[in-house]
């Protein structure tokens, strides 16, 4: 018992105590903070590419992809692994020329060209969700809203107003007023729009500089639904009288009309990519049934490995096939942000060690303070191991304290991180995370309660280590020495 009443004593009489405290506070609540934004930015990552690569991904190799994409689709669900899948999709992926007129200039600009069908696309996820027109909706499309039509017409009129919403509309057919019907009026002229196509956000808009985070629209906008664009791409035919085809290229272009966006708030896909419908991207390119790949989404993520090991004796990398988890495509960055977070971990725990040797200096002090009352104590029937448990658990208390205060802290500054980041930009006068430079609103942040753990852990058993070796000098005190101390 009277261990742990010095031990409280000392806690509430030494004040460089206090020091340690801190020390180990902030070290806490700094780790708890930084691998809790670094958790959000890496979760809102993993979610966006395992959306938008699905769990499984079939790719052929060459420019015009595979053919018989759908009889590969339905080869797949009769296969033995058909029951472990829960959808599929099959897609167009090339790279493209895109344009568009702004301001009486005209734009041109790489891009991503991926012909879908949006139904199929959804069930694997990562599409609708992003849609902004169309966010959440079970059935997206490629159609064309009554606005944008309007604004198309306005921008190219063929016609008056009458004449095109007859065009829109069909013309109804006339019924018979008696034996006698007037003559039938001459044909409404025909109007076809284009097709519809959803762009990347930030190829339709740029984010403005300077906006502020508590502004909802940043996004200024260059093309609207309604706005035409033109995609240029190539096309291939392929010689099939040997084992060795010649693809020969040839360039294909067609006009397209903006029906919506697809905003994923990563930049690399919102700058790039751009949705066409499947069929009408293969006729562009004379494609027939072919396809660039297949994505596949599974029942159960953990069946991934034998469902890619079956997949690759169905499409075999001689063939011209790969057949790749979403995290092998992207190892590498996955790779990336793990080691970074791994080595920035080790980095902020510097700042616990310093917490350490403070704690190291002040029991070492303690010690050379209380000499005389440690043989007092050794006296009176101390025992070494009881004398070295009072420093140790000085310690432990001031670990304990540290990391539960560091914790509360912690987690209150990543609860409120955006809030916090708000006042220190009008105070500061800079936004500390800049809306032209991230697409997200807000700072992503993920608190997982095992780091949280193991921070703490990590910081008691610091503490806990840097106080031994001074207890150990106490313990070894002999006790008609340390009363001669003085």
């Amino acid at each position: 018992m009277y261990k742990l009443l010095l031990c409280w004593r000392y806690l509430r009489t030494r004040y460089l105590a206090l020091a340690c405290i801190i020390s180990v506070m902030l070290g806490v609540a700094t780790l708890i903070v930084v691998n809790s934004v670094m958790s959000g930015f890496s979760t809102k990552l993993r979610d966006r590419l395992h959306g938008l690569l699905s769990d499984i991904v079939v790719e052929g190799m060459t420019l015009d992809g595979f053919p018989h994409g759908k009889a590969h689709v339905e080869r797949i669900r009769q296969s033995p692994i058909g029951d472990k899948i829960e959808a599929m999709t099959s897609t167009v992926e090339i790279f493209a020329m895109l344009q568009f007129r702004y301001r009486g200039q005209m734009i041109t600009r790489p891009v991503r060209l991926l012909g879908v069908d949006p139904v199929e696309r959804s069930t694997v996820g990562g599409f609708h969700e992003f849609l902004l027109r169309q966010k959440d909706r079970t059935a997206p499309s490629f159609e064309i809203p009554e606005e944008a039509k309007w604004r198309y017409l306005e921008n190219h009129p063929p016609m008056n107003r009458e004449q095109a919403q007859a065009a829109f509309a069909g013309v109804e057919e006339q019924g018979l007023t008696g034996p006698n019907p007037p003559p039938p009026e001459p044909p409404m002229p025909t109007f076809e729009l284009p097709r519809g196509i959803i762009l990347g956000n930030a190829i339709a808009s740029y984010r403005k500089r300077g906006a502020k985070a508590e502004q909802d629209a940043n996004d200024q906008y260059i093309l609207y639904p309604g706005d035409d664009v033109v995609i240029t791409t190539v096309g291939s035919v392929q010689d099939e009288r040997g084992p060795n085809r010649d693809a020969k290229l040839f360039p294909r272009q067609a006009r397209f009309v903006v029906c919506d966006y697809f905003k994923s708030e990563m930049s690399e896909y919102d700058g790039n990519y751009v949705f066409v419908p499947l069929d009408y991207l293969q006729h562009l390119r004379a494609m027939d049934d072919r396809v660039t790949s297949i994505q596949i989404k599974l029942k159960n993520f953990d069946d991934a490995k034998q469902v890619v090991a079956e997949l690759q004796t169905m499409f075999p990398e001689e063939r011209g096939f790969t057949v790749q988890t979403w995290e092998d495509k992207q190892g590498p960055l996955l790779a990336a942000i793990s080691i970074e977070k791994g080595i920035l971990n080790i980095l902020l725990f510097l700042i616990i060690a310093v917490a350490g040797f403070g704690i190291l200096a002040i029991f070492s002090m303690i010690v050379v303070e209380k000499t005389r009352d440690i043989g007092i104590l050794k006296a009176l029937g101390a025992s070494n191991r009881g004398v070295m448990s009072i420093f140790l658990g000085y310690g432990l208390l001031l670990g304990v304290v540290g990391a539960v205060l560091g914790t509360g802290l912690g987690v209150w500054i990543t609860m409120n991180i955006n809030e916090i980041e708000q006042w220190l930009g009008h105070l500061t006068g800079h936004d500390i995370f800049p809306r032209d430079v991230y697409y997200f609103k807000e700072i992503p942040t993920d608190i997982q309660p095992w780091t949280v753990l193991l921070v703490n852990l990590g910081a008691i058993a610091i503490a806990v280590g840097a106080s031994i070796l001074p207890a150990l000098r106490a313990a070894l005190l002999h006790p008609v020495r340390a009363l001669r101390y003085e």
